[in-house]
Order: C-alpha cells, then structure tokens, then sequence
C-alpha cells in the first residue's frame, strides 16, 4: 500500500484528473438505473398527456350536437361519464362552456369555482390547450379543446387529469429503481472520496500555508520534507553549499549551489539546468509538489522583500526626518512648488516668515497667502522660471512691523528626467549685512568727510587768529565807554565761537595721541562739574552728584574723558535752557566688571526716531547758530577708544531722575546718557548693567 501511495504521489496532476474522470465515468454507469427511470418518468407523463389531450378532444365531438340544441341533460351526462371512465380515478373535473364563457354542465358538487373559467384559454385554431394548474388542494393538468362546428365556435370543454396521481406513479418506479442503484452510488461515492482526498491533502495545505501568509505569517513549509536531499543523491561533500544539510527547500530554488551543473544566479532561471540532474527526477514531484516548492519559495523570497523594503522605509523615514530637522533648522526660508506654483514643502522659517501654521500653507498658491499685486508679480516671475528654465536671484525689500528687512531670494526650477517639476525657492535674511553695508558706505563717507573737514579747519585757522588777535589789540587801543569797542567785543565773541567750531572739526578729524593711565573716575567728574556748576546758576541749573565711592581707578585718558563729561552736561543743560536740574551718577558693576556713568536731565528730551542718529557727525537737534553736531561724535569716539559704550534714553526712568522736588520750573521728560566702562585689565561684557525699560537706543559695543 505504501508503494502504492508512493507511486501515486509521484504521478503528475494530468494523471490523477485521468484517473478521477474514469471513476466518475463509473459512477455515471452505476447511476445509469437513475437515468432510465427519469427517461420512464417522462415517458408515462407523455403518455398520460396524450391520454387527457384525446378525452377533452373527444368530449368535445361528441359536446357539439348537445351545445347546439342546448340539451343541458345530455351534456350533464357526458361530463359525468368523462370522470367515471377514469381507471385510476385521475381525472379530477369535466366542464363545458359556450362561446361566451358560460358553464353550461360541470362535475363539480359544490359549486362551481369561478377562477377556473379563464384559467386555461384556447384559440379557434389551437387543436388543445395544456396548462398546470395550482389548487389550493392540488396540483392539476387542465386540458381545454373548442367545440367547432365547420369553421364556427360553438363552445369549449375542459378536463382536468391529477398531477398527483401521476407523480405516484412515477415515484413509485423511482423508489425501485433508486433501490438497485443505492449500492453502486454508495460504492463510487466512496471511491472518488478516497482519491478526491489522496489530490486535495496539499491543495489544503496550499490554502491554509496562503491564510497564514495574508495574516503575515512567511515562515511557511508546504513542500514535504526530503528524506534525501542533493549532497546525498550525489555524494556530495561541500560542507559550505547553502544547500548541503538543507531538508526543507529542493537544491534548485537555492541560489549560489555549489554543483557544476547547476546554472548561475537563483530560481528559476536555474531551473533549465536541473532538468536533468538526477536529484530533481528524484525531488520534484508532481505539478502539485513543484507549486508548494514554488509557494515556499515565494514566501521566503517575500518576507526577505518585505524586510528589504522595511529597511529603506526606515532608511528613507531617517532621511526624511533629517532633511526636515535641517530645513526646519536653517533661518533661510525654503519653499517647494510644484508645476502649477502649488505649495508642497516649506520649512518652519518660511510659516515664520508668513505668521502662518504648515497647514495652512501647503496646497495653497501665492493668490491665497499674499496680496494680488505682490501675487500677480511672483505668479509672472516663476512662470517665467519654468519656461525659461534660468534660475533667479535677486534681493528684496520688505517694511513690517520690525521695520525694514532685505532677502537675498533665489528660485531655481526643479529638473527630473529633463522634465520640470517643481519650483524651489529660498531666501536669506541679509538685513545684517546690508545695515553693516551702509555702516561702512557711512564711515567711508564719514573718513572722507574728516579729511575735508580737517583741510577745511586748518586752512581756517590762520585767518581766525590774526582775525581774532587784533580783535584783541583792538580792545586793548579803544576804551571800553566807546560804541566802537562793543563792536570789537562782538567781533572777538564770534571769532571766539569759530575757533571752537575748529577746535571741534580738528578734535573730530585727527588721530590724536591716546596718553592712557591710572585714573579716578570721580575725581573726573568732580572737577568738571565744578568748573561748569557756576556757569549753570547763572540760568538756575542745578548740578547734583550721586557718586559711588566703591569705584576703584580704571586705565584711561583723563583729559579726553573730561571732555566726556562736559560735552554731556553742556548738552544737559542746553537741553533744560533754564530752571532745572541735572544729575550726574557713577554705578560700580563688580560682578559684571564695568562700571556706569548716567547724566539725566529735566530738559524736553529727545524725539524718538531721533534717538539713532544722535551720535552720528553733524546731527543735531539744536538750532543752527548753537551747536555743530560734532560734540556726541566725538564723545562717541572717546567712549568707543576706551573699550566702552555710550547710549541714551528719552524720557528719563523715574529711577534715575529722583531730585525733581529739588528742581524749580516745571521739568520735561528729559534725556539720560550712559556710559559704560570696562574695570582695569577687563573687557565690557554683552550683557548690561542697565535694568531700565528698552528703549530704542544708539550704542557702540568693543
């Protein structure tokens, strides 16, 4: 018997349908007795038809004479005779109508049933009408023949046969012959079991090895294992063939074998070489064998795919990732378009940029984010892009609430398999550097300007001091109750304000020796104040000093530090004109190794958009005959050589202007100066020792 399923197993597929055909063709012959009472069946439902055709004929030759003398008894006696003449007591009803439908005799006991006088119509020309009829009690063949007399009708007779006497009959002769023929059925239904389930066993294996893999589940085994395998067919002893010890796959689905014979490369392009090689006759099985090795095959090929796949997606979602934590990362703002100038990327700078969230963005065109000029402008622009394919660079100017900003904007058209797909845009942030631009167009021009101005001052000065010398002498000849000497003195008190003006244009202009020491800030401003305090009574100025007397000395250029401090109380008390007051401050930072010098005054301050040019050359906000514009400039310079920094508030913090009780006249908002100073051997540090509300403000950093 082993042998025997051995051999069937090794039979290809096209056998075992030959063999399950034959036993098929053998059960057809065992039911051949269930065929010939089907053929028995219709023939005595044929004959039993003819039987009700020739009594409805013949009731209706023998009905004409009656119908046409209107003998009612002699028609009652013929439908009577029609349902006694049945031998098996078959016919169930007989009836005669005339033309127009009437009943004119009837078998029936209980009245006649309306419904069937149309139930079962026959035409002049039709010989007999068959129908089968649904009672509520029965089934019945209804059988109507017209009664004609030449070519005239004169009625209609109808007879009715028991489907259900029939069907006894017939069922009868069935259950005979279903008796001799169970046996036989029994006996091939058990034989085409037997071999349906020898073919089907690994189909099912197939099927269910197909469930597992849909749920996930590759790690499948339909083929059989071999009791055999290729290094033991062929003696083969390479231990380091991916095939030798292997009793789960055939040789041949394994890719880099070590046999001479085999092809190169994996299955099934290696297959034609194995044809012939002892170990796949012996291995390879039937159709149904070759699909379950196929089938693991597929299953392990796939699982490594899906592992494949599985690592580029991760690979792929890493560099995904890393692309937008870059974009994301970078100030610049990065827009991807498409063909049609669609939104499909941008970078967390450019929703900065837009005040607008990711979503709100991709998907969108320039027409839903900006406003139609500026749209109408970069929908051209880009077309132009994509036509042209040239990129663009350019840089922009934007005004916002922070003021003005530059870009540098370059678009480039995204190019794949010389096809455009897109538009990439990017644009930098280069206010910076155009701020710094202007600085240095600025200072150029500010250099210029101190050669000029220094030219212009020497050039000047010659003629100043011989005018302003014999001013003097002037005044030395005339005596002073003469009209003539007040205009001397007005000659020399002018002559006297020119020569400052040079003064400052020389002091602006030249590189002056910078004579550094030890020094006292204090003492500093002490006796500056001193030498301006009584000039200031004179228009009720008060000076008030809060000095720290913590501050050790710092390294600096005492004279030109004086000059500080009074260009910034001149400044203060030109700002009050009369009746006011003006504090001068010294703050020890130690711990942020600086220290701070505050002037504030009571006067009308300063404008707020005025407050960045203030140390710029030749700005200023007093009238034209008081002052040159050049004193904060050089103050500024001072600072700016001795590592500081000088800036200014307007109106004062209360905080630093706590004497106005002390002051007479009403006082303005006022203006406060600071200067910061690095400590001996320190540099000033960026962040400030000023904890004072910001305030737009010009300074200069080391």
């Amino acid at each position: 018997m082993h042998t025997f399923f051995r051999f069937l197993s090794r039979l290809s597929f096209q056998s075992k349908i030959n063999i399950g055909l034959a036993l098929i063709i053998i059960c057809f012959g065992l039911l051949l007795g269930f065929m010939s009472h089907a053929i028995s069946s219709r023939t005595v439902l044929s004959e039993t038809l003819k039987r009700g055709r020739t009594l409805a004929v013949n009731l209706s030759a023998r009905s004409a004479e009656s119908i046409l003398s209107m003998n009612f008894l002699r028609l009652t006696v013929l439908v009577s005779e029609m349902v006694q003449i049945g031998a098996e007591k078959d016919v169930v009803y007989a009836f005669i109508q005339d033309r127009h439908g009437q009943v004119l005799a009837h078998t029936f006991r209980e009245g006649f049933p309306v419904a069937l006088r149309l139930a079962n119509q026959v035409q002049d020309d039709q010989p007999f009408s068959i129908r089968l009829l649904d009672t509520s009690n029965e089934r019945i063949y209804d059988f109507a023949a017209p009664v004609m007399l030449d070519q005239t009708r004169l009625g209609t007779v109808r007879v009715a046969l028991s489907y259900t006497a029939i069907k006894a009959s017939i069922d009868r002769l069935m259950w005979l012959i279903m008796g001799v023929t169970a046996g036989a059925t029994l006996l091939a239904l058990l034989g085409g079991s037997f071999f349906a389930r020898t073919v089907t066993r690994r189909i099912n294996a197939l099927r269910s090895s197909a469930e597992a893999v849909v749920k996930g589940d590759l790690d499948v085994q339909v083929s059989s294992v071999l009791d055999r395998n290729c290094w033991e067919i062929m003696n083969c002893r390479e231990t380091r063939c991916p095939a030798y010890g292997d009793r789960q796959r055939r040789c041949w689905y394994i890719a880099g074998t070590f046999c001479p014979h085999c092809g190169a490369g994996g299955f099934p392009d290696k297959v034609d070489s194995c044809l012939r090689c002892p170990v796949y006759r012996r291995n390879v099985g039937d159709e149904i064998q070759s699909l379950a090795g196929s089938f693991d095959y597929m299953a392990w090929a796939l699982k490594n795919h899906i592992e494949e796949l599985r690592l580029s997606q991760q690979n792929l979602a890493r560099q995904k990732q890393l692309l937008k934590t870059i974009l994301d990362v970078t100030p610049d703002l990065v827009a991807l378009q498409d063909e049609e100038l669609v939104y499909l990327a941008v970078n967390k700078a450019f929703c900065r940029h837009l005040d607008r969230e990711e979503h709100e963005i991709l998907g969108k065109t320039d027409f839903d984010i900006y406003g139609p000029e500026q749209a109408d402008q970069s929908y051209h622009e880009d077309k132009q892009i994509l036509l042209t394919r040239q990129p663009l660079s350019k840089e922009i100017m934007s005004k916002g609430g922070k003021g003005k900003k530059w870009h540098h904007v370059v678009k480039v058209p995204v190019v794949e398999q010389d096809r455009i797909i897109g538009l990439l845009s990017t644009a930098r942030d280069i206010t910076v550097v155009k701020q710094y631009q202007e600085k240095l167009i600025q200072s150029q021009k500010m250099e210029d300007l101190g050669r000029l101005a220094g030219g212009v001052a020497h050039e000047i000065n010659t003629p100043l001091s011989i005018i302003l010398g014999y001013a003097q002498l002037l005044l030395k000849d005339i005596p002073a109750e003469d009209p003539v000497a007040q205009d001397v003195a007005l000659i020399e008190k002018q002559a006297q304000a020119c020569r400052k003006i040079v003064a400052d244009l020389l002091n602006f202009s030249r590189s002056t020796e910078k004579t550094h020491a030890q020094m006292d800030i204090n003492t500093s401003v002490r006796e500056v104040t001193a030498l301006v305090e009584h000039i200031f009574r004179q228009n009720r100025i008060i000076v008030i000093q809060n000095l720290d007397d913590q501050i050790p000395p710092i390294s600096g250029d005492k004279e030109r530090l004086k000059q500080v401090w009074i260009n910034l109380l001149n400044n203060a008390a030109d700002a009050i004109g009369s009746d006011g007051c003006i504090q001068i401050k010294t703050k020890l930072c130690a711990h942020r190794r600086r220290l701070v010098v505050s002037v504030a005054d009571t006067g009308s301050g300063i404008a707020e958009e005025d407050l960045n040019k203030i140390f710029e050359p030749f700005f200023t906000t007093k009238p034209v005959d008081k002052g040159t514009g050049l004193g904060l400039s050089v103050t500024f310079g001072i600072i700016k050589d001795h590592g500081g920094r000088i800036s200014a508030l307007s109106p004062v913090p209360s905080e630093y202007m706590d004497v106005y009780p002390a002051c007479e006249g009403e006082p303005g908002p006022g203006t406060v100066f600071f200067v910061e100073l690095p400590l001996e051997g320190q540099t000033l540090p960026d962040d400030e020792c000023i904890e004072i509300p910001k305030k737009p403000e010009a300074e200069t950093e080391n």
